[in-house]
């Protein structure tokens, strides 16, 4: 007899669960979390751990616990930088591949607590979002390289022990608005029970969004990811991990054309897309003992504005060090990413302006062709960040036709640089390949140089005109390079 009332509460309240609307529906247009991801648009990604004192970024689980030992720890440095640089929420990595947690779990010993320094970092963070008024977000990888149930033939016995540390997560530390998954190229897409774990945070967060890094595929049921660059066709691509509330790849750029819908089971989805990128110049995740570059603030304007672009939004890792403390000249350079576009609190993200040259035509004085493909230079104005147009020569010229109606005011160039791997294995050190070039437009039938540098060109180069100009062609013009120049995009901006 007392098995009815039980009976009979379960059942209002899962009438109520699904009544709510927020396990993800096919639409066409974005739902109510979805919304709220758009509006918050901007967050600071946070990556620390036992790997930031052991000079690595992926670990087994292997290393010693007690090496995990910050001398200055301070998570609200963190929170007031994230303040101070116009994000909109944090996203922590709680638990990275190697197991290893920064809060107190019940459910293993590899955490904070365990070592020498025992703060809950998870509950810091949690605590200095809430003061400083940021919403916050919780990085988990599913693969575990040190729990032991991971390696059980029962793979459930695992995804209990992953929906205990989440229960843990999603009801100790207050209102958390995004877990962002990670690892799951591990298993099997079904090992993981995705949708067991996915009705676990809606029942616990119901107004948390839920991703997973790699979602997309090229062909239902395969596990060959798409990559975010040829999303640009509604329903042409298939959910992997289903239920999701957005898209990930982690580091990959979108396309400017960024398409919405994809299919799952024959029913189309829309899913937003969340990127992530570094602020180091050299994409190390964990923070290093020596200084790293960062990027250039006209890298970091523009890919700003394309990631934060198209109803996606923007994650920029800025790594604790082995202090527990952000780097100042990090912070300084975000903050001042901050001040040169105009981020307010409470306002809508700031935009760039209208594209003139996405789709022109286009020609240059030579183009690559290999076993690869043809790089050739209609890839430098397609509106892709892994496209790109490379030439056979040094001395190299783009010409890009325009509109001679239409006023342009900004320029800017993703160079294609030389990349190799730094002795971490995950990190890539970028040369530059252009020392020194020009701007011209056509004007009066004749070329007019208006803009010139004999300096190398950097990773992103965006030149801002004193005035506007109309013209029917627009030439970038190589005059020295250490290689063959290659160019992600050229973008011609009628900046407002």
């Amino acid at each position: 007899m007392k098995k009815y009332p039980t009976i009979i509460f379960s059942l209002l309240f899962l009438a109520s669960f699904f009544a709510s609307g927020q396990i993800i529906q096919p639409s066409t247009s974005p739902n109510d979390i979805q919304k709220k991801m758009m509006e918050r648009g901007y967050g600071m990604f946070i990556t620390y751990g036992i790997n930031t004192f052991n000079e690595i970024e992926w670990s087994d689980g292997s290393l010693p616990v007690e090496s995990y030992n910050p001398t200055q720890l301070d998570c609200d440095q963190w929170i007031r930088v994230a303040r101070d640089a116009g994000f909109r929420y944090i996203l922590l990595t709680t638990k990275h591949h190697d197991g290893f947690c920064l809060w107190d779990s019940k459910y293993t010993d590899y955490d904070v607590a365990s070592t020498p320094v025992k703060t809950d970092v998870v509950a810091e963070v949690a605590k200095a979002c809430k003061k400083y008024g940021l919403e916050f977000a919780v990085y988990y990888s599913l693969w575990d390289r040190k729990e032991p149930s991971y390696k059980d033939e029962d793979k459930e016995k695992y995804v209990d022990y992953m929906c205990n540390q989440l229960t843990e997560l999603l009801t100790n530390y207050g209102k958390v608005c995004e877990v962002w998954f990670d690892g799951g190229w591990n298993r099997e897409v079904k090992d993981w029970n995705l949708e067991r774990v996915y009705r676990l945070i809606k029942r616990l967060q119901p107004d948390c969004a839920v991703g997973v890094n790699h979602t997309i595929v090229l062909k239902e049921g395969s596990r060959k990811f798409a990559l975010p660059d040829s999303m640009i066709v509604n329903d042409k691509y298939y959910f992997q991990y289903f239920p999701s509330d957005f898209r990930l790849w982690d580091p990959k750029i979108a396309h400017k054309a960024d398409k919405k819908q994809y299919l799952h089971e024959g029913k189309s989805y829309y899913l937003p897309f969340e990127h992530t990128i570094c602020i180091s110049k050299l994409w190390n995740w964990y923070q290093k003992k020596d200084d790293r570059p960062v990027r250039d603030l006209d890298e970091l304007e523009e890919l700003f504005y394309w990631c934060t672009d198209n109803g996606n939004t923007l994650l920029v890792n800025l790594p604790p060090d082995q202090t527990g403390r952000i780097r100042e000249y990090e912070a300084n350079a975000i903050i001042s990413l901050r001040e040169r576009i105009g981020i307010e609190k409470n306002k809508p993200l700031p935009k760039n302006g209208k594209f003139l040259s996405l789709g022109a035509k286009v020609e240059s004085s030579s183009h690559l062709e290999n076993e690869k493909g043809s790089f050739d230079a209609s890839l430098a104005v397609d509106g892709g960040m892994q496209t790109y147009w490379e030439a056979t020569d040094t001395l190299a010229h783009l010409t890009v036709h325009l509109d001679e109606n239409k006023p342009f005011n900004k320029i800017a160039i993703f160079e294609r640089c030389v990349e190799k791997w730094d002795k971490d294995g995950f990190s890539n050190i970028r040369t530059n390949r252009i020392q020194e070039y020009t701007v011209s437009i056509m004007e009066d039938g004749q070329w007019k140089t208006i803009y010139m540098d004999n300096r190398s060109m950097g990773d992103c180069k965006v030149i801002r005109l004193p005035k506007s100009y109309r013209t029917s062609a627009i030439r970038l013009n190589i005059t020295k390079a250490t290689a063959p120049p290659a160019i992600y995009e050229f973008n011609v901006i009628d900046f407002k």
